[in-house]
């Protein structure tokens, strides 16, 4: 049985805290378990920009849940490393010390962890002390041999639940050699055998899978793909997709209760991105397996908790944070307003760097094409540093310039319409058809310098070599072939690019048109 914190009950008294709507009385109910849940929370150490998260605020909100209830528990849904300087410098050591801190008690892999190499994710993980687990994933062949379990049971209240952790096919979302020896299991299929076996075999009283596949991926498998096509999973708290839903919401309310095969409700929860929310979901144990209903909430981790310190994470924290904090006062360039991650303009500047960066390698690009999940974050009006280039475009990628066939790049269009479209250079145009407010897979029309893609033509395209191998499900890039590589990292090309080549003392500028459009019927 999960135990409370003894020291946490030192925080009550904090008036922060108290008007979260927390109870300070220790409630001594055998009968409710609370799951407090993460996902995606993607090394977001310290409150983000727009003044959300933080791993202080939750661990006091952590803290007062276990000071106030008897059965807790803490999970995450993956994810929990890559977007901040703190696994740029530090590799995801930081990410398990924070997470060992906040008391996590189970947690699964997300496709991130992987970013550094399953050597590397082997070798971190080795850190962390929550129970880790991978009910579709085979690990025997990797490095990561022995460290997950593919179910686990635990007892609160003379009950027994049963947890599996479910994961997204790597293929096409992870970098080839960055999961060698892994081998993939079918989403449905494997939960369905294993909450079986949970069920008839092990006599649990309820099954809760956590996932990192996403809510709606269509069309891939996704929670809600999972939700209706499953029996014997009573709550689902996924992640990937960054999807917030708020059950205050008539829209979250829908999404968080689906119907199974059986005709039996299934709690869908996640908790969107940075760890600015923290999902709650209380069980009456009595109630389990006579319909009763879980009760959920998303609880805001803002400034209302700034008034809490923990010692041992405040000093787990400092001994990294003077290495971010050097780097984000190394100015390197302006612009002249606030660009958010989900701005049109930082993504077409994106993508139109890429055009020019790729013509600098080759002498000739016909166009360029930037996934918007490139750009994790955004940046501040005025001057930017080094900090902030490495935060927007953080990952290890290359600008990698190949020849793809028209046939091939009219496919990756159609992978792009999935989700409304990706970066593309200022030389195209691209349309895409809906129904019912869902793209339906295909680009209608894409123009290159205004000429629409020629099936047998080959064309030159400047892109990153994450896509250019086939991530993100463009495969038909990685039918290309490649003429030229950056010798430097994306992030590297752009620091360059503002402080010592033709960027130097030039405001970022970008188009604010969408160079998508839907079709209008």
């Amino acid at each position: 049985m999960i135990q409370p914190r003894p020291s946490a009950i030192a925080i009550l008294a904090a008036s922060a805290i108290a008007a979260a709507s927390f109870t300070s009385c220790k409630e001594q109910a055998d009968n409710k378990l609370v799951i407090l849940h993460t996902n995606d929370t993607h090394s977001q150490i310290e409150p983000g920009r727009d003044g959300l998260g933080g791993v202080m605020r939750r661990k006091a909100v952590i803290d007062s849940v276990r000071a106030a209830e008897k059965n807790v528990m803490v999970v995450d849904a993956g994810d929990a490393v890559q977007g901040t300087l703190y696994f740029y410098l530090y590799g995801g050591a930081v990410e398990q010390e924070v997470m060992n801190i906040l008391g996590v008690d189970t947690r699964i892999l997300g496709n991130h962890e992987f970013d550094n190499g399953i050597d590397s994710l082997a070798s971190v993980l080795k850190l962390s002390q929550a129970e880790k687990l991978a009910s579709n994933y085979k690990l025997d062949n990797t490095p990561l041999k022995g460290m997950f379990k593919p179910y686990s049971i635990k007892e609160f209240g003379g009950k027994r639940i049963g947890f599996i952790g479910l994961n997204l096919d790597p293929d096409g979302i992870i970098s080839k050699g960055n999961y060698d020896g892994l081998e993939f299991a079918p989403i449905i299929a494997s939960a369905n055998l294993l909450a079986e076996k949970l069920k008839t075999d092990d006599k649990v009283d309820a099954v809760i899978a956590l996932t990192h596949i996403g809510y709606n991926p269509s069309p891939l498998v996704g929670d809600s793909a999972l939700a209706a096509n499953s029996r014997n999973i009573d709550i689902i708290i996924g992640g990937h997709s960054h999807d917030t839903i708020d059950p205050a919401t008539a829209k979250g309310a829908t999404r968080s209760r689906m119907t199974n095969l059986d005709g039996k409700e299934v709690l869908v929860v996640q908790a969107g991105k940075a760890g600015r929310k923290l999902g709650k979901i209380e069980i009456n144990l009595d109630s389990l397996g006579l319909g009763g209903r879980p009760k959920y909430e998303l609880i805001n981790i803002d400034s209302r908790y700034d008034g809490y310190n923990d010692p041992a994470l405040s000093s787990a924290i400092g001994k990294y944070s003077a290495g971010v904090d050097s780097l984000m006062h190394l100015w390197v360039g302006s612009t002249d307003k606030k660009l958010d991650a989900d701005n049109m303009e930082l993504l077409n500047f994106f993508s139109d760097y890429i055009y020019d960066r790729g013509k600098e390698l080759t002498g000739k690009v016909d166009l360029a094409i930037a996934n918007k999940g490139g750009l994790r974050d955004g940046l501040p009006q005025g001057k930017f540093s080094k900090g902030h280039i490495i935060n927007m475009v953080p990952f290890r990628n290359y600008i990698t310039v190949i020849d793809v066939k028209g046939s091939d790049l009219r496919g990756v269009f159609d992978v792009m319409a999935k989700t409304d479209g990706n970066g593309i250079s200022h030389n195209v145009e691209a349309v895409y058809d809906t129904i019912g407010g869902r793209p339906e897979y295909h680009a209608t029309s894409v123009l290159i310098n205004g000429k629409p893609i020629d099936d047998s033509k080959t064309y030159r395209v400047a892109t990153i070599d994450y896509l250019a191998n086939g991530g993100d499900y463009m495969k038909g890039l990685a039918r290309g072939a490649k003429v030229a590589v950056s010798p430097n990292a994306v992030f590297d090309d752009l620091l360059y690019y503002f402080t010592e080549g033709k960027g130097k003392d030039m405001p970022l500028k970008g188009s604010p048109e969408n160079r998508w459009s839907i079709l209008k019927h």
